[in-house]
């Protein structure tokens, strides 16, 4: 995913002199076709993230389109009150990225991790909020975040794995269906798609037809878009890599109390906690129950619930 943004950024300075790259102390070598081609437009301001985000902002007010990069945490946590006040206060053309969403930055633990910025970073105006899952959301977001006049967020981490077909639409505040299904509807939002597609594999092979739904972007969101997908929902399931408060639990759980829709749901990622544990990612998930097996297990326990509620006789076997 990081491979596709820097492809789309070397585009973008590439067609418009506009474009400038920032970051901070990270990127260096995975930067080099850019530092060696438009050496003028590349920043770094070491490990002074607050720094790069107010001249990010001061670029933007000079007509410059500013790309500031660098870890998700800290962009979102340690800069924020540069984002709120000198980027989404003043509406400026600033476009933050960051790398290792999520618990990516697994061996480093909480310091590192990204588990609240959609929380934090969805409350504040003028900001559009994406949380691409496969590289083609990455793609899409590049283009638009370019063409937006305004502040946007990325939140990046790792996949080489793809979902789509190269025929895929995608607009803003439009989930996208990845694949349909009659008997649970799973809402999911970045690279723990992954593991819900290991998760859908297994309900599939125990006859449940899964709709399987990206939220690539948080903010805005097309409510009508969104109560119709759950409206036609047997039942509902959120995942992130996120703490369930302020994710795509909360958003979703927005929509359905404004538009007044009642559907058994269940919500699967950090239940108001830190992430546990260090190590590999796969065992960092696995201790903190987002690897494929335990959202496997949480959904097919759920689903076994609601049917049971409604009918007394598990349909599922």
């Amino acid at each position: 995913m990081r491979d596709t943004y820097l492809k789309m950024l070397y585009g973008l300075a590439k067609r418009d002199s506009e474009v400038v790259s920032l970051v901070s102390d990270n990127g260096l070598i995975v930067y080099d076709d850019f530092r060696r081609d438009f050496p003028e437009r590349y920043y770094n301001f070491g490990i002074a993230e607050e720094n790069m985000v107010a001249a990010a902002a001061g670029m933007a007010s000079c007509g410059k389109i500013p790309f500031a990069y660098t870890i998700s945490a800290f962009i979102a946590y340690r800069a924020y009150e540069f984002l709120r006040d000198d980027v989404c206060f003043q509406n400026l053309n600033v476009k933050l990225v960051g790398i290792g969403s999520g618990i990516t930055y697994s061996t480093l633990g909480p310091s590192h991790h990204t588990t609240e910025d959609i929380g934090l970073l969805r409350s504040l105006p003028n900001l559009t909020v994406f949380s691409p899952a496969t590289r083609a959301e990455v793609g899409w977001m590049m283009e638009e975040a370019y063409r937006i006049k305004g502040p946007v967020y990325i939140r990046l981490s790792n996949n080489k794995e793809e979902y789509y077909d190269t025929n895929t639409e995608f607009l803003i505040g439009k989930p996208a269906i990845i694949q349909p299904g009659s008997n649970l509807t799973i809402m999911v939002t970045g690279t723990i798609i992954n593991e819900v597609m290991k998760a859908v594999r297994e309900l599939e092979n125990d006859g449940i037809s899964v709709e399987v739904v990206s939220v690539h972007t948080l903010k805005p969101l097309d409510t009508k878009y969104i109560a119709k997908l759950i409206q036609n929902a047997e039942c509902l399931v959120m995942v992130e890599e996120h703490n369930v408060i302020g994710g795509l639990y909360s958003a979703v759980a927005e929509v359905m109390a404004k538009e007044n829709i009642m559907v058994p749901n269940l919500a699967i990622g950090l239940p108001d906690m830190f992430a546990v544990d260090y190590g590999q990612l796969d065992a960092v998930r696995r201790a903190n129950g987002l690897d494929g097996k335990s959202i496997y297990e949480k959904i097919r326990n759920f689903v076994d619930k609601v049917s049971y509620g409604k009918s007394n006789n598990n349909k599922y076997k």
